[in-house]
């Protein structure tokens, strides 16, 4: 029998339809069907695979954030910083009652009051305030995993992430009505694009606009950002393979004075130019009000022991591997602490942008553990094998180290209030419940005069009522330029200008001598406590002892 001839033409030709009989309604059959399923199974299992590693863990470290922010956020009512703030915020949306005792410039830039207003349309309120900082601490979180992934690959994302997302430190702050949680994003921001920058090279143009942007941003959220430039050029100066070139330098550096002149343009057009320079007067003459060891006593703490000794460790360990990525990190944590340090004037959260690099370099070590690889003979014949150890004992280091943080950090959320207070570090326990009460019992356009100002912001925000403060300074290089000064509480008192003393434990603790004052204020004008709000405070006996945090006085003059 012969075979069939057959051309070189024939093997590439299509191949002839399916003639075999098929059940009714089946579809025509293709070659390239086969090839098709293949394809989209293969995109179906890296999809799977990419939410199982990437997306399902990052979502859950997104949640726990959410989780510390959210849970019991108006347990306790303002502090000062918040009172104003929100009012500020409540100005800008139309407030009527808010713009009478929260004026709109105030002492710092207004992005972050600006974004609030967009929220307070209805009028202010604790949660929404308070939600807002909470959801910009947690986008803080996703933005830090981006930076770790970018620089040390998705494991160290993760990690960094969950570190940052039960910091106590970034908890706590973000917890609250300040300006420093939307600093610290914008600049985990700019950090971002200054690092896709170096890796882009000579293209990477785009980014550092972009990072210019972010850190314009920042400063526009609190002008105290602009240290973080400083830690920026000190990178550039001393790194040998990270370069920029001057073109682009002077484009960017052009952008952000661009993007900060905003601020000293709206408040000059708006007729407020002496607000800000009297600010700027006061900060640079202000007293200290913390020892140079503040930060080093405070900070440790907030961002968690364990964490800092990760982040060293890692230093350490992997020291060989050190490079412009390390560099970078550590200008960018570098430039504040010293900065602030050296300042006299300190605040417990103004160092919170080092947070996220922190985090990040602490995710690089951990990460780090589950490429160690014991030596040989270490592991017996039959048992794990040496990555899989390694990966197992990096897992659980690291939850260790997130536990201790998380717990940390509810530990402060629900600490019970000591009648002192940390400016900074949470809300003011016992300010709510007394600015409402003189919202409610205060005749209008009474007057009350209280120790200091932190107590009088709050007794405004939520009472409606004009309150001074008998510790803001006559000299106006000494004091801010928001507050007005009382030069004689005795005469204003005499003359029936005041009829309410406010005493409270909190400036009492912190400045004696004008909480005493207010006591032989109201001895000497025969004031009568129609209010008295009272903590439990923790002894050490078994049960809290009731502890007076505000005392508020009706005086009358014989």
């Amino acid at each position: 029998m012969t075979r069939p001839a057959y051309s070189t033409a024939d093997a590439t030709a299509a191949p002839a339809a399916d003639t075999r009989p098929r059940a009714t309604g089946d579809p025509p059959r293709r070659a390239g069907a086969p090839a098709l399923r293949d394809a989209r199974s293969a995109r179906r299992r890296r999809a799977a695979h990419w939410a199982l590693r990437s997306a399902l863990p990052l979502t859950a470290v997104l949640v726990l954030a959410g989780f510390l922010r959210f849970w019991q956020l108006t347990e306790t009512g303002f502090n000062s910083d918040e009172a104003v703030y929100t009012g500020t915020a409540a100005s800008l949306a139309g407030d009527p009652g808010m713009q009478a005792v929260f004026p709109v410039f105030r002492a710092h830039p207004v992005l972050f009051a600006g974004l609030l207003s967009l929220f307070l349309r209805g009028g202010p309120d604790d949660f929404t305030a308070r939600a807002v900082a909470a959801a910009i601490g947690v986008v803080t979180v996703a933005v830090t995993y981006l930076l770790a992934r970018r620089l040390y690959g998705r494991t160290a994302g993760l990690v960094a992430a969950l570190l940052l997302a039960v910091m106590p430190y970034h908890v706590v702050v973000t917890r609250q009505v300040l300006l420093d949680g939307l600093m610290t994003l914008c600049a985990t921001v700019a950090l971002y694009c200054v690092v896709r920058y170096v890796q882009s090279g000579p293209d990477g143009l785009p980014w550092l606009i972009g990072a210019a942007g972010a850190l314009g941003a920042a400063t526009l959220s609190k002008e105290t950002a602009v240290v973080l430039v400083c830690g920026l050029y000190v990178f550039f100066v001393l790194s040998r393979s990270a370069r920029i070139r001057l073109r682009h330098a002077v484009l960017a550096t052009g952008l952000l004075c661009l993007i900060v002149a905003a601020f000293p343009l709206a408040t000059s057009l708006a007729g407020h130019r002496s607000t800000g320079q009297h600010y700027l007067q006061w900060q640079l003459l202000r007293r200290a009000n913390h020892s140079m060891g503040f930060y080093a006593v405070t900070v440790p703490q907030a961002v968690g022991w364990a964490t800092l000794a990760a982040a060293a460790a890692g230093l350490f360990l992997l020291r060989r591997r050190t490079g412009w990525r390390e560099g970078l990190l550590l200008c960018w944590i570098a430039a504040p602490v010293l900065f602030f340090t050296l300042w006299p004037v300190k605040g417990f959260p103004y160092l919170l942008p080092i947070a996220p690099p922190l985090a990040v370099l602490a995710g690089r070590a951990l990460s780090a553990l589950a490429g160690l690889r014991p030596r040989p003979g270490r592991i017996r014949s039959g048992r794990l094998r040496p990555g899989v150890l390694s990966a197992v004992g990096a897992v659980l280091v690291t939850l260790v180290v997130a536990t201790s943080l998380a717990l940390s950090s509810a530990t402060r959320i629900t600490a019970a209030p000591n009648g002192s207070f940390l400016a900074g570090s949470g809300g003011l326990p016992g300010g709510r419940e007394a600015g409402r009460w003189v919202h409610d019992h205060v005749p209008a356009g009474a007057q009350l005069l209280a120790a200091g100002p932190s107590t009088a912001n709050v007794l405004q925000f939520y009472g409606g009522k004009s309150v001074s403060a008998l510790s803001v300074s006559v000299n106006r290089l000494h004091r801010n330029p928001s507050y007005t000064p009382v030069p004689n509480p005795d005469r204003s008192l005499r003359d029936g200008e005041f009829q309410y003393l406010v005493w409270d434990s909190y400036t009492a603790h912190r400045a004696p001598f004008y909480g005493e004052k207010i006591r032989q204020l109201v001895e000497k004008y025969h004031g009568t406590a129609v209010y008295t709000s009272a903590l439990r405070v923790p002894t050490s006996s078994a049960d809290p002892t009731p502890t007076p945090v505000f005392v508020i006085y009706q005086v009358r003059v014989s």
